[in-house]
C-alpha cells in the first residue's frame, strides 16, 4: 500500500496539477516487464506482498492519486473533495461514466463496500494487514448518488491519505464470499483502471492490455501517462538470467541490484548501447532487508542474545563484496536517509569476540559439538537455528553469516522457500527466523502495520510478535500529531527503541536507484522526484 502525504486544501478542484510526461508520447507496442515472482494471490483486499501490488497499480484505482513530481494529490475515481469545516469528515464526489472492465457503471455503493470490507469487525475478506490505517474512521456514508462521506471517529494525520487512497474494488464481484468465488478472486482482477488483465500463465507471466474505454484518456492532465497497448508481466527469479532475458530483447526494463549494476551489466550488446544501465537517485522511500526473529522461539528470548547475533553478520565485508560500496549499512525500522530516522542509533558493526562474549553473559555454554546451549524452563537448547529465504539470489549473504556464526557456536541454517510457501509460513507464524525486506512505504513514516502490538494479530505485518509498551505507546500518540516536527520527535525515539530492542538485524540502505532498459525504450529522464515513472515511458517507433 502507497502511504500518502496529508493535503491540506479544502477543495481541490482549483488547484493547478502539475505536468508529468510527454503529452507527445507514441501510443502502442508491448512493454516487456519483469515482475520477478507471480503475486500469492491477486486479490486487492487481502493480497500483501509488492508482486500483487504492482499488478494492481495498473488495474485497481483509488479515489485519488499522487503526482509523481510533487507527492500531491489529484483527481482520480474522485472528481473532487471537501473537508468539514471543524474537520471530522471528508466528503468526495464520484466522477460520472466510469465502467468496471466487465462494463457495469462505477457506482458510489462501490466505494462504500471498499472502505466496509477493510472494516468488518469478523475479518471475513482477510483485511487485518490493512485496518491500522483505516481504523480511525468511523464510517462511510452514501449522502447522493455520486457523494459519499466519510466521518472522523479519532485524529490520525493520515487519515485523508488512506480515503484518498481507497483501492476501489467492485462490489458485484466481491461481495460474494462463497468459496468458489474467493478461489476466483486469487487469479482474476476487475478494475477501472488503465490496464485490464487479459492472461495469467502460472508460473510464467501475465499480460496487461489497455482499458479503452479509460475514463482517463479524456483528462488532459494524464497526456503522455501509459502508453502501451500492452504489459507483459514476466515471473522471472533469477536475476542473472533475467538480464541476458533483457540483452535478447526479452525483457524492457529491469531493477537492478548494486551487485548486478557493476558486475552483470557489461559486454557486446552493452557497449553496443542497445541495452542501457542507469544509477540515479530521487527522493522516493528507500527499503530495507532484515533478519527476523521470531520472538515467541526461546532462543530469541533475551535482547543480549539478539544483539549478539547481530554482532555476528559481517555488513561491512556484504556491502564491500557484493554492493560494491553502494549500499549503508541500516541502523533501524525506516532508511535511514528519512526525516523520521534517529541519527544518534549507529550501525551493529561485526564483532565476533563481543558477541561471544554477550552470548556467554546471557547463559550460553558451548556443548560437546562446539554449539552453544542455554537450559529454558527445565529443557537444554542448541542455538542452532533456520532462516527462511524467499530469494536465491541472497543466498550467498547469508552464508557468510553462517559461516561467521559457526566460529562463535551459533548453527544457522539457511532454506530456501519459494515465494508462495515463504507467505503462508508468515502468515501461519511457522518459522524460527526469516529474511525479508521492507519497501519503502510513505514519505510521512507511520510504524504501526510492522511495530505495534494491535499488528501481531493474524493476518497482521508483526509476524515476529515483537511488543513493547513504550513503543505503543508513542506510535499512538504520533498518529495524532499533526505538527510534523513534534511527530518527528516522537518517532525518532520509536526508531531509537526498536533498535535497541534488535528484533531484526536490519541488512542495508540503497544509496542508489538501479535499473537497465532496452534501446526501444524512450523516455523524458533518468527519474522522477518520487520514483522512477515507467508509467510515463513509450516506445520508439
Amino acid at each position: 500500500m502507497l502511504v500518502r502525504i496529508l493535503t491540506l486544501f479544502t477543495l481541490l478542484t482549483s488547484q493547478v496539477f502539475a505536468s508529468v510526461g510527454n503529452p507527445k508520447a507514441p501510443k502502442g507496442g508491448v512493454f516487456k516487464y519483469n515482475l520477478g515472482n507471480q503475486p500469492t494471490t491477486l486479490n486487492v483486499l487481502s493480497s500483501t506482498d509488492a508482486y500483487a501490488s504492482t499488478v494492481q497499480g495498473y488495474i485497481i484505482e483509488s479515489l485519488a492519486t499522487i503526482n509523481i513530481d510533487t507527492y500531491k494529490f489529484e483527481p482520480a475515481l474522485a472528481k473532487s473533495w471537501e473537508k468539514a469545516k471543524d474537520g471530522k469528515s471528508y466528503t468526495f464526489t464520484l466522477r460520472e461514466g466510469v465502467k468496471w472492465h466487465d462494463g457495469k457503471p462505477l457506482t458510489i455503493e462501490d466505494v462504500k463496500f471498499s472502505f466496509d470490507a477493510i472494516m468488518d469487525k469478523e475479518n471475513r475478506w482477510k483485511t487485518a494487514h490493512s485496518k491500522a490505517y483505516y481504523e480511525n474512521i468511523s464510517e462511510a456514508k452514501i449522502i447522493g448518488k455520486y457523494k459519499i462521506q466519510f466521518f472522523i471517529k479519532s485524529p490520525y494525520f493520515k487519515n485523508f491519505d488512506m480515503v484518498a487512497g481507497l483501492s476501489i474494488v467492485p462490489k458485484h464481484i466481491y461481495s460474494d464470499l462463497s468459496k468458489k468465488n474467493k478461489k476466483k478472486l486469487n487469479k482474476t482482477l476487475i478494475g477501472t483502471g488503465p490496464y485490464m488483465l487479459a492472461k495469467l500463465r502460472r508460473g510464467k507471466s501475465l499480460i496487461l492490455k489497455r482499458n479503452k474505454n479509460w475514463w482517463g484518456d479524456k483528462v488532459p492532465s494524464n497526456a503522455g501517462l501509459y502508453n502501451f497497448d500492452k504489459i507483459l508481466m514476466r515471473f522471472i527469479k533469477d536475476g542473472t538470467i533475467a538480464i541476458t532475458r533483457l540483452t535478447k530483447g526479452d525483457v524492457d526494463f529491469l531493477g537492478l541490484s548494486a551487485e548486478e549494476f557493476v558486475k552483470k551489466t557489461t559486454g557486446k550488446k552493452w557497449d553496443k548501447k542497445e541495452v542501457f544501465k542507469v544509477k540515479t537517485k530521487n527522493k522516493s522511500p528507500s527499503g530495507y532487508g532484515f533478519i527476523g526473529w521470531n520472538l515467541r522461539n526461546d532462543l530469541f528470548r533475551t535482547k543480549k542474545t539478539r544483539k549478539a547475533l547481530y554482532h555476528l553478520l559481517n555488513r561491512d565485508l556484504m556491502i564491500k563484496k557484493f554492493d560494491f560500496g553502494m549500499n549503508l549499512p541500516a541502523t533501524g525500522p525506516t532508511y535511514q536517509q528519512s526525516v523520521y530516522a534517529n541519527h544518534k542509533v549507529k550501525p551493529v558493526h561485526y564483532d565476533p569476540k563481543l558477541a561471544l562474549k554477550m552470548l556467554k553473559e546471557d547463559g550460553w555454554k558451548p556443548g560437546p559439538d562446539n554449539i552453544l546451549r542455554k537450559t529454558f524452563d527445565g529443557i537444554e537448547k542448541r542455538l542452532s537455528f533456520t532462516i527462511l529465504e524467499p530469494r536465491q539470489e541472497f543466498v550467498k549473504y547469508l552464508t557468510i553469516y553462517k559461516q561467521d556464526a559457526l566460529q562463535a557456536g551459533v548453527e544457522v541454517k539457511i532454506k530456501y522457500v519459494e515465494w508462495t510457501t515463504f507467505i503462508k509460513l508468515l502468515d501461519e507464524r511457522k518459522f524460527e527466523a526469516v529474511r525479508l525486506g521492507w519497501s519503502g512505504g510513505s514519505v510521512d513514516w507511520d510504524p504501526k502495520q510492522i511495530w505495534h502490538t494491535d499488528s501481531i494479530a493474524s493476518g497482521g505485518s508483526n509476524f515476529i510478535g515483537y511488543s513493547n509498551p513504550e513503543v505503543d505507546k508513542l506510535i499512538d500518540q504520533a498518529r495524532l500529531t499533526f505538527n510534523k516536527e513534534k511527530r518527528i520527535e516522537l518517532l525518532r525515539e520509536v526508531y531509537k527503541i526498536i533498535a535497541e530492542d534488535v528484533p531484526y538485524a536490519f541488512f542495508f540502505n540503497a544509496k542508489y536507484r538501479f535499473y537497465a532498459h532496452t534501446k526501444r525504450m524512450k523516455r523524458e529522464k533518468d527519474t522522477y522526484q518520487y520514483g522512477i515513472g515507467t508509467d510515463y515511458w513509450w516506445i520508439e517507433k
